[in-house]
């Protein structure tokens, strides 16, 4: 059986659209990738003394428990060379669940929704783009109702189009 994930993608280092265009890929290994964000260029948050970021939303398709789903992740990650060496500081790249169908998870190794999803801008205006009637379960609110709910900050521009390369 097919469920949707919604992921978010993000990556400060070296040439970020690449690693993104890159995990896009891999993911597809995971399930089929139904639907790709435009790329947006986000200011770091939390650790402010980094490079911005790239991020984008997807929707993948996948067969997987959000278990396995999370394991195949987090071995993407590393294959891409992402090294967790410091708590919210620079990755190559970084791939969240934010969504699982309505799945609702609190383990040690995986809580889905996203646990700060309603929080963050830069990851909500990705998702909003590609899924805005998308229902957070434990908010009972569309990813867009929380979008439109943000105070002003985290500033998030849109910077390629998805499947457009740069001029």
């Amino acid at each position: 059986m097919q469920e949707t994930a919604y992921l978010s993608l993000g990556s400060n280092l070296n040439d970020r659209e690449a690693h993104l265009r890159d995990a896009i890929s891999r993911l597809g290994s995971e399930g089929r990738v139904a639907a790709v964000s435009s790329f947006y260029e986000t200011e770091p948050v939390e650790v402010t003394t980094q490079p911005w970021f790239l991020n984008c939303a997807i929707a993948l398709e996948t067969p997987k428990t959000p278990e396995v789903l999370m394991a195949s992740i987090l071995r993407i990650e590393q294959g891409m060379g992402r090294q967790r060496e410091q708590k919210k500081g620079p990755r190559t790249i970084d791939i969240d669940i934010l969504l699982f169908g309505n799945a609702v998870i609190a383990t040690p190794k995986l809580t889905v929704p996203h646990p700060a999803m309603q929080e963050r801008r830069f990851v909500l205006e990705p998702l909003a783009e590609i899924r805005p009637e998308a229902l957070h379960p434990r908010f009972n609110k569309t990813v867009l109702e929380l979008l439109q709910a943000l105070p002003p900050g985290q500033e998030v521009r849109r910077k390629i189009q998805p499947g457009i390369s740069p001029d």
